[in-house]
């Protein structure tokens, strides 16, 4: 059911954005409710077309005072992971036209797989923000850090990996053990007959529960479903590239028969580099996680055989609806879908 939009500050219309922008009313109305199913360059188009027709929504502002836009936090781990690279870079991107709906984005990188870090940094941010999203590590000072803003009434979204036990708002992100399960699936129908099933794990940091989830989903479908198959153990990567390098190729030498490699973080491509130099007889299967430039090129020349990814304008869009449901004291989940991913192929890459 689609959310009413609230009497606007500006006159323009739908219908208004909707010819400046070149697109349909309904594609007009998803971008605006963080709806999925519009393209990433068509969203940022009509959220050009929303900032320079003055489409500002109104958060129940008294008459004659304009609404102060809410000043949302998104707190990304620093590194290399090209994914959360692409994510930073559309929040950034579309800062203008977030500020013409009634609110205010930021993007701060936090030092990877730090827990203290990440909780200052919580804690600096609910100080200046309305809200904050983060991806969060399981730590008990980073779930203290949660508590206390709720204490404080800054809601706090986890994005992409959840946080157990905490008085976060929302969690917004894949399921991330029937992510694991997939890939499992899929390794083990692409394997079919082949005369070594061992294939092997590599997680960016089990200190993301949505990674220790992904390998919990992995692992149990494949011990219950292809039982001939072994997983020969977990190497964690930190979604570096280099490093992810070092990992496949040194179990590439140990385990030259390796069939299959499943990375459930980032860093793919220096897991592809390390299968290019293998040269191996037979094909050594791949599957990964996030549509980037790497990934694509890695489906493109069938170093890798699938990915699982959820598209970064989806996850944005949900955080910000739940906290503008907030601001206008409904169910925080009110009109939120679930985020679902999607398997690509080469054939099908979009």
């Amino acid at each position: 059911m689609s959310e009413t939009i609230s009497p606007l500050v500006a006159r323009a219309r739908i219908p208004d954005v909707a010819r400046a922008a070149g697109v349909s009313t309904a594609t007009v109305d998803r971008v605006l409710n963080g709806r999925e199913g519009v393209r990433a360059n068509t969203a940022q188009r009509v959220l050009q077309a929303a900032a320079q027709l003055g489409y500002v929504l109104a958060q129940d502002a008294p008459a004659g005072q304009p609404a102060r836009p809410l000043r949302i936090a998104f707190l990304l781990p620093a590194g290399t992971n090209r994914y959360l690279r692409m994510l930073g870079d559309y929040i950034e991107f579309a800062h203008e036209q977030w500020s013409a709906l009634g609110m205010k984005c930021r993007v701060q990188y936090v030092e990877s797989f730090n827990p203290n870090e990440l909780a200052l940094r919580l804690l600096q941010a609910g100080q200046r923000s309305e809200g904050v999203v983060f991806m969060a590590l399981e730590h008990p000072v980073v779930r203290d850090a949660v508590n206390t803003l709720a204490d404080q009434g800054v809601p706090a979204i986890t994005l992409i990996s959840d946080l157990s036990n905490a008085r976060r708002l929302a969690y917004v992100g894949i399921d991330n053990r029937s992510a694991g399960r997939t890939a499992g699936l899929l390794l083990g129908r692409f394997m079919g007959p082949r005369p070594s099933g061992k294939i092997a794990m590599i997680a960016g940091s089990l200190n993301y529960r949505g990674h220790e989830e992904r390998e919990i989903g992995f692992l149990h479908l494949v011990e219950s479903m292809f039982p001939q198959v072994s997983v020969i153990g977990l190497r964690e990567g930190q979604d570096d590239s280099e490093r992810n390098y070092e990992q496949t190729r040194r179990l590439l030498e140990q385990h030259p028969d390796l069939a299959g490699v499943y990375n459930s973080g980032g860093g793919s491509d220096g897991v592809g580099r390390a299968i290019v130099e293998a040269k191996a007889e037979q094909k050594i299967l791949f599957i990964g996680h996030g549509l980037t430039p790497d990934t694509r090129a890695l489906l493109i020349d069938g170093t890798m055989d699938a990915l699982i990814t959820q598209t970064p304008q989806s996850m944005v869009g949900n955080c910000l609806k739940i906290f503008r449901n907030v601001a206008e004291r409904r169910d925080p989940l009110a009109d939120v879908k679930p985020i679902q991913f999607s398997i690509v192929l080469r054939e099908n890459l979009p």
